[in-house]
């Protein structure tokens, strides 16, 4: 059977790399667009790569008639998700994208992003969307919340070690590179060409970032205890990609054993050799996460570092690995593209 999809916010990045991936699926079918400041628009003209698709014209949400379709993916800016799926049909499955329900305790919210829930009782429902760690609930899931792209690329580097107790909670240092994608399509000037090109700096560096709060809440459930990370965001000027340094202090090869040995039956987790280090550009397009380890030369540390595509793997490739449990297709379904090289 073919399941019919709703996109809702498909004029931004996640949203056009939503259809670029769904185009090819086996089992779903695009039946509805939506792009607020687009509406009345077709795809082709807001995103030409696009142009070779028969894909329904951007509508606004409240014109849409969502009785005949099976799942909505909400691509929205964050703090809109709250208001627009709690105004959905209440039996239609729903994949978030933003960060509106990824923490668990509303006064964390509040915390990290400055305002309160506006709707905690959605919230309480959420599954949190890192599939390989939860899909038991995904499975069942009304409302998954998908993760953030540095959030989910630092878990799939330290995770596995907290569960195998390889390494020591307290000395997790997490510095992190991201690509320009991961700030959105809205126009902001120091994201502009000359402003951002031929440098990488540091942001919401010190403990500001948002992600932050992924990290407590995930390590600490998987520790059994409170795990505070250092964690430094950079900005690189390229356009799709994520790459963690994670350096840890417990033995690099129980390290790589741990990781090898928790993603050998994952098909998107790649754990390298001992020894070799992944780059973004052998995952980009795709929705493999590549993970190395080292030695350092400081007896008793290591070295992780992985990496994968911020928009595929780390948001939209994710949200269609969630959303092919949720609706019953094989969990690789019209995910196993290769990477794009060059």
């Amino acid at each position: 059977m073919t399941s019919r999809i709703a996109i809702l916010g498909a004029s931004g990045y996640t949203g056009a790399e939503l259809v670029r991936l769904i185009a090819t699926h086996p089992g779903m079918e695009i039946a509805a667009l939506t792009g607020e400041r687009k509406a009345g628009q077709e795809m082709a003209a807001v995103f030409p790569h696009l142009r070779h698709l028969d894909l329904p014209t951007l509508a606004r949400i409240e014109d849409l008639d969502l009785s005949d379709i099976d799942l909505a993916f909400c691509a929205l800016p964050h703090a809109t998700s709250q208001e627009v799926i709690s105004a959905l049909p209440r039996g239609l499955p729903v994949v978030d994208l933003s960060a509106d329900f990824r923490l668990r305790d509303p006064a964390d919210y509040e915390k990290w992003y400055g305002q309160p829930h506006a709707a905690p009782e959605l919230q309480a429902e959420a599954v949190y969307g890192l599939t390989e760690f939860y899909r038991d609930g995904i499975r069942g899931a009304r409302l998954v919340a998908g993760t953030g792209c540095n959030a989910a690329t630092g878990q799939y580097a330290v995770r596995p070690l907290l569960e195998a107790g390889v390494i020591d909670p307290d000395r997790i240092i997490i510095d992190l590179k991201a690509g320009v994608s991961g700030a959105g399509r809205a126009l902001k000037e120091n994201l502009l060409h000359a402003e951002l090109s031929e440098g990488t700096h540091p942001y919401a560096a010190g403990g500001a970032h948002r992600h932050l709060g992924e990290f407590d809440q995930e390590f600490s459930a998987v520790a059994g205890r409170p795990v505070r990370v250092q964690f430094t965001p950079h900005l690189s000027p390229m356009n799709r990609g994520i790459l963690a340094t994670v350096y840890v202090e417990g033995d690099p090869h129980a390290a790589h054993e741990a990781l090898a040995s928790r993603y050998r039956e994952e098909p998107f987790l790649q754990v390298l050799p001992f020894g070799t280090l992944p780059s973004t550009r052998d995952a980009r397009g795709s929705n493999f996460v590549h993970i190395g380890v080292i030695g350092d030369r400081m007896p008793g540390r290591a070295i992780v570092v992985a990496a994968l595509d911020n928009l595929t793997k780390g948001s939209s490739g994710q949200a269609v690995q969630n959303a092919n449990l949720m609706l019953g297709f094989d969990e690789t379904a019209g995910l196993m593209l290769a990477p794009v090289f060059p």
